[in-house]
């Protein structure tokens, strides 16, 4: 009979339910305190002690096993080159960030030569980085503006910036900016949070450096144009920009413009040639270092400056400053920037260290690269030097020219200071066109990453609207409200996806033990009497409310009218009782015992308490189905609100005579709802199985088991209320020889 037959299986099988086999597998009991083990752990050894030391000086582990023959000659090329490169790059970074051009430079020598000590990645060129010294600059635009340091020239009414002033104060702010965020750095990387920057998701990531990158070129036209701006910041500030230069457009000097076209037409020549020969040339030519050198000659020797009005760099001392307390007065204003500059630096250089380190096979320390970062800007921060991150093209060179090792990274360094103590001052004569049209020049990789729009549209749409969102904010909100908006924007797609999962109902492909969406898959047929119901998120205080409702719709009836119309046949059932019991009373003051009466008494007598009324009873309609299964695979977590549904679940299924199954829940969950109060004498652990096929076949023998006349009786705990009722057949077998 239909009734009798259960699910095949090739081989006979043990169902066990999670009370089951907690007896069985002897399930460990839980930590009783993780603290004790932390403590455990941090007891001081003199192995505790090196171990730490190694952690923290990586150099230490691998110095001594230095392949000097093998390494050494690609790191002294590697070295050179992007000593080289970083030349031209300090200056121009440090003209983006509004500072002197001597900053740059102490830029590339203080964080380049620190990072050797504590870094992890072989191959990451640290120092000036574009999108950095952009949000650097707006802020010392915001904070610092050139109007507040106007003076009258001679006891006229005339007035003009003070440079001198205004350089002043802006490299100490930047240089408490810098502190701050080295702290951020430090204390993030010693609290083990290197995983902040998985919130900042790869398409946020690329696009808010491509928007850092409009920034740049808006900001580097006044320099190519020769004008003189007003300065701007805050939300739209960069249209603001744009708007008033296209009104001065008519001012503009002929040959600071001509100056920047030349250079950034020969440096884009020279960097197409140095990729299509990368092969074939010893290193890339050094066309920015050879453009300053050219443009400074000539500006000094045609004098520039004041033939046709171009705007020189200007002094630039020699030799090394003495370190400088910052001012601590401005942490309050820039804390939350310096926040944001340590997660976007820390997010560039993690993302590339860790490509250099699977290209190479060895590995990269994501918090030790933190504390690394943040070594370099908080001891940087008292010599003058502004944040720094991780540049793509020096880090490209450094790797290409034959560099293995952060020795290279030295030598870099070392071509630095040479150029600080002794070269440096002979640029005092180059255009900042030029420097313009580095910089310029060098944001053409980011603007390819507007490709990133044609592959997001194939691949992931959620993703594309999260580049567009992140693009936008940057360009209107600014680089540091724009940042906060997209990380919250990117946040909400997450919660939206957990909040709108896919529900569906699972089927069993015949002749496996596999169950799939039946929407989904032709072969996947529904157990009959049985709904098992899947979720593809987890489940916590946002979306519970939505799994309850998506289940009551996917199980095809209205589960709370169904209640309802019991509960108001319940009450009609009492009153009727009532006035029952009333008339009997009535005919027993009176002496009018008829046969009736004792017929009710004889029954009473007999049968005890009479049966609970079940929907049958109650004329009410019976569900199509007597169990439910809940696949708990996707549920990684739960909470107290999840709790409380999860048992208003069982609760409302029970009401309507339905059995409530979880299969497929893992250990961390299970101990959550253990802790949250869920389990009782109404809900046990029987009615949780380690798979959905262990629960179907429970459901099967129970069903087999049990009279044909009468529902099967769950196993203890597994519904609220459940009462006897029809029991609906499992499939026949399809081949009897498998049956057990």
């Amino acid at each position: 009979m239909e009734a009798e037959m259960v699910l095949s299986h090739r081989a006979p099988h043990k169902v066990l339910s999670e009370a089951d086999l907690e007896e069985v597998a002897r399930r460990k009991p839980p930590n009783k305190s993780l603290l004790s083990g932390c403590l455990h752990k941090t007891r001081c050894s003199a192995s505790a002690a090196k171990s730490l030391l190694f952690r923290f000086l990586p150099f230490l582990r691998w110095l001594p096993r230095y392949p000097v023959k093998d390494w050494l000659p690609g790191d002294i090329a590697s070295g050179f080159s992007v000593g080289i490169m970083h030349l031209p790059q300090g200056l121009a970074y440090a003209l983006l960030a509004g500072l002197p051009p001597v900053t740059g430079l102490y830029s590339s020598f203080y964080p380049v030569f620190l990072y050797f000590f504590f870094g992890t990645s072989r191959h990451n060129s640290v120092g000036p980085f574009a999108v950095i010294s952009v949000m650097i600059g707006s802020l010392t635009d915001s904070l610092l503006p050139s109007e507040n340091f106007l003076e009258f020239v001679n006891g006229t009414n005339m007035t003009m910036v003070n440079e001198e002033r205004r350089d002043a104060a802006r490299v100490e702010l930047v240089a408490t900016i810098t502190v701050l965020t080295g702290i951020f750095q430090v204390a993030l990387g010693l609290l083990q949070f290197g995983f902040v920057v998985t919130y900042l998701s790869d398409p946020l990531v690329r696009s808010y450096t491509t928007a850092a990158s409009v920034h740049v070129l808006v900001s580097q036209l006044k320099n190519v144009f020769g004008v003189s701006l007003a300065e701007h910041s805050g939300p739209l500030s960069l249209f603001i920009t744009f708007i008033e230069i296209c009104r001065k457009l008519p001012e503009t000097n002929v040959g600071t413009l001509v100056t920047a076209i030349i250079a950034m037409v020969a440096i884009l020549i020279v960097k197409e040639l140095n990729h299509k020969f990368a092969s074939k040339l010893p290193m890339p030519i050094p066309i920015e270092l050879f453009t300053i050198i050219i443009s400074t000659g000539i500006s000094y020797g045609v004098n520039l400056n004041a033939k046709f009005g171009i705007s020189v760099v200007g002094n630039i001392p020699s030799g090394l400053k003495p370190p400088v307390v910052p001012n601590f007065s401005y942490f309050g204003q820039v804390v939350g920037n310096a926040f944001a500059i340590a997660v976007v630096g820390y997010a560039i250089c993690i993302s590339l260290g860790k490509i250099f380190a699977l290209k190479h096979g060895y590995k990269v320390d994501s918090n030790q690269e933190l504390i690394a970062l943040g070594f370099c800007n908080f001891l940087g921060g008292f010599f003058q030097c502004f944040a720094i991150s991780c540049s793509m093209s020096r880090s490209l060179v450094q790797e290409s020219t034959g560099g293995n090792s952060q020795v290279a990274g030295v030598i870099a360094s070392l071509v630095i200071l040479v150029t600080i103590l002794k070269i440096g001052e002979l640029f005092r004569d180059l255009p900042k066109a030029i420097l313009s049209a580095i910089i310029i020049v060098n944001l053409k990789g980011m603007f390819k990453q507007f490709k990133d729009l044609r592959t997001l549209w194939k691949s992931n749409r959620v993703d594309l609207v999260v580049w567009i969102v992140t693009f936008v904010a940057t360009l209107t909100l600014n680089l540091d409200i724009g940042l906060g908006a997209s990380v919250a924007f990117g946040l909400l797609t997450v919660i939206f996806r957990t909040q709108l999962p896919h529900y569906s109902i699972l089927g069993r492909i015949s002749d496996t033990e596999v169950y799939r969406d039946v929407a989904e898959y032709e072969m996947a047929q529904e157990i009959p009497g049985v709904k098992i119901f899947r979720s593809s998120s987890t489940l916590y205080f946002a979306n519970v409310e939505l799994y309850a409702d998506a289940l009551k719709k996917k199980s095809g009836i209205d589960v709370d009218r169904l209640i309802e119309k019991k509960k108001k046949a319940l009450k009609k059932l009492k009153k009727r009782q009532k006035k029952a019991e009333k008339e009997k009373a009535k005919r027993k003051k009176d002496g009018q015992n008829g046969p009736g009466v004792a017929v009710i008494e004889l029954s009473d007598a007999e049968g005890g308490t009479p049966p609970e009324p079940t929907l049958r009873t109650l004329g009410l309609p019976q569900p199509g189905f007597h169990s439910v299964i809940l696949d708990f695979s996707p549920v990684s977590f739960v909470d107290t609100v999840s709790i409380k549904i999860l048992k208003n679940i069982f609760r409302d299924f029970g009401e309507i005579e339905v059995n409530v199954f979880i299969a497929c829940c893992s250990v961390p969950v299970l101990a959550q709802l253990e802790r949250g109060n869920f389990f009782s004498s109404a809900i046990t652990k029987h009615c949780f199985f380690p798979s959905v096929h262990d629960a179907v076949v429970h459901i099967g023998r129970e069903l087999r088991q049990a009279p044909l006349s009468a529902r099967p009786q769950p196993s203890p705990g597994c519904a609220a209320g459940g009462q006897p009722g029809r029991a609906p057949a499992l499939p026949p077998q399809q081949d009897r020889s498998t049956r057990m």
